[in-house]
């Protein structure tokens, strides 16, 4: 089993079918099939249905496909770190919450830029779930997200800091004039859901018992459309209270009477594997300096 047989194999997972996947890696289309049947002969395992519309991985092509990608990032990281002599470099790909990109995250980047410039920064806001998942199988580096503090298997984490949260509506909401708010005042008002998928969402709901019988949900992806639609009177949202400081302050926004059960952080995650990359340490090390600066700015 070769490096270049894997490149192979991911690239026409990736394109979809042999002729493309010769075009993306600039060879012959013989050439990616008798790499792919090298490979196959090596493993003792088919890797694809050859179909009248195209190809379809067979179920060891599934189970391989993580794997490989594993081994062709591992070579060129081994490759780039025998030739920078343990200088952080190379790319960085790295998932994240929309709220921590546009709220937490940008004095981070720049200071990684101006420190590291032979690093590279990939930046994919996704929800938590899927980011951390993500990492596990190759396809990021790593990310940072919002939850509890808890084992997640496979990963390395750090706390960067507490994420406060808080119930907001806006300005004409009835739950405005409230002193203080019950489970029932709270879950027979629309909630907006800003980050879908967040584990925060989870936590909240699980708190309160909310199932389908009770309030409507609005699902939206966008933090700044959450907020507007909060501001308009839709509904009540549960945030990072970070992401809705502006708001509370000027008044477009009001804070409700309400207070969590529970507390998520925001926290970096990365592989097991990953840890002796020196691009991850310096993030890491960046990450918890910037973050700790930026919260002891606003208290």
């Amino acid at each position: 089993m070769e490096t270049r047989q894997l490149l192979a194999f991911t690239t026409v997972v990736q394109t979809g079918s042999f002729t493309k996947a010769a075009a993306t890696l600039n060879c012959s289309q013989p050439t990616i099939t008798t790499r792919i049947k090298a490979l196959e002969e090596g493993l003792g395992v088919v890797l694809f249905r050859r179909l009248p519309r195209g190809i379809q991985m067979t179920s060891a092509g599934v189970e391989l496909l993580p794997f490989a990608r594993n081994i062709i990032n591992l070579t060129e990281k081994a490759r780039k770190a025998i030739t920078m002599n343990g200088e952080p470099h190379g790319k960085l790909v790295i998932g994240s919450a929309q709220s921590l990109t546009d709220y937490r995250l940008l004095p981070l980047i720049e200071y990684m830029c101006w420190r590291y410039p032979s690093v590279q920064l990939s930046l994919h806001s996704r929800n938590a779930l899927n980011n951390l998942n993500s990492v596990r199988d190759g396809q990021l580096d790593c990310a940072f997200f919002i939850g509890a503090i808890e084992p997640r298997e496979g990963l390395e984490t750090t706390v960067l800091c507490p994420e406060p949260l808080v119930m907001i509506a806006g300005p004409n909401h009835m739950l405005t004039q409230r002193q203080s708010l019950s489970e029932d005042d709270i879950t027979s008002s629309t909630l907006i859901r800003a980050e879908n998928g967040a584990s925060y969402h989870e936590l909240f709901e699980q708190s309160l018992g909310y199932d389908d019988t009770r309030a409507p949900v609005l699902e939206l992806d966008s933090v700044d459309a959450a907020k507007r639609a909060v501001a308009s009177g839709l509904g009540i949202a549960l945030m990072p209270e970070v992401t809705v400081s502006a708001e509370l302050a000027d008044g477009r926004l009001v804070r409700l009477p309400w207070s969590s059960t529970f507390r998520v952080y925001t926290q970096f995650g990365w592989r097991q594997d990953n840890s002796t990359n020196p691009a991850v340490t310096a993030l890491v090390s960046a990450a918890a300096q910037v973050v700790s600066d930026q919260v002891a700015s606003l208290t």
